[in-house]
């Protein structure tokens, strides 16, 4: 049997789970609610829309400032981890992976009963006349929570990259003089950079395409591109608006998992 014969039960997959389904959504986007044809009006009527627009703007906003704090957070707690041996480490490297395996939802059910309107915090600095607000319900709650369960993608390879720098470059550049904190800015860090930047792009399309914490922080105002897919696919009922926006976000998150394989290959 020649050997291609083996290759078409998983293409014949693909075609039927993956390019199908996905052909179909483009092919949506081209006609209106009703499903009658409609060339490209759809698309100019949706990608004109003010809630669009603020959507998409909201969708990068949230993503990037998620992936900064990633960033800053998992780094610091790589290096701690990597460097700065203490009793517990290794327990400490599992707890934080096992963040990995929780629901996303979760987070934001924690955040809100520790920071709510009547979380822990909330009961504790109420006699002092002091609030949290609707902060977790805010803009910077839905960040913190996407930092809080993201940032594991973060510490992982960056700790892989951590042992793999030459302690040699770091005896010399101490011997010399060099402070903590230069070594960590003029040595240990370009040599993870590819890491660093491969890290960056998987946590900004994790981030990206975020639905769960979203919508669990009930955040009202924090309208993304993935909760107005499901407003308006789910709720209005208008598949065609929603297939431009879902073909949007796709177009998206491909561009930058394409950057994510590209900083992936120069890693390895």
């Amino acid at each position: 049997m020649p050997r291609w014969v083996w290759a078409l039960p998983p293409v014949a997959l693909i075609l039927v789970a993956v390019v199908y389904p996905l052909t179909g959504i483009v092919a949506r986007t081209f006609t209106d609610k009703a499903e009658r044809p409609a060339g490209l009006a759809t698309w100019r009527e949706t990608l004109s829309e003010g809630a669009v627009l603020r959507a998409l703007g909201t969708t990068v906003q949230v993503a990037a400032l998620s992936t900064i704090g990633c960033l800053v957070a998992g780094t610091f707690l790589a290096l701690v981890l990597a460097f700065v041996p203490f009793p517990g480490s290794p327990a400490v490297v599992r707890l934080i992976e096992v963040v990995v395996s929780f629901p996303s939802f979760l987070i934001p059910l924690a955040l809100g009963v520790l920071l709510g309107p009547v979380g822990v915090v909330n009961a504790a600095v109420s006699p002092l006349g002091l609030s949290t607000g609707s902060f977790t319900t805010s803009l910077w709650g839905v960040v913190l929570a996407e930092i809080a369960f993201y940032t594991p993608f973060v510490v992982r390879p960056m700790l892989a990259a951590f042992g793999q720098v030459p302690t040699a470059q770091i005896d010399v550049a101490s011997s010399l003089g060099a402070g903590p904190l230069r070594i960590v800015a003029r040595v240990i860090l370009p040599a993870a950079f590819p890491a660093l930047a491969a890290a960056a792009s998987l946590t900004f399309l994790l981030t990206l395409n975020e639905f769960g914490i979203v919508l669990f922080t009930g955040a009202k105002d924090v309208i993304t591109l993935p909760m107005l897919v499901y407003t308006r696919s789910i709720v209005g009922q208008d598949f065609a608006t929603a297939a431009v926006l879902a073909t949007v976000q796709l177009a998206i998150s491909v561009a930058v998992y394409l950057l994510y394989r590209s900083l992936t290959r120069k890693v390895h």
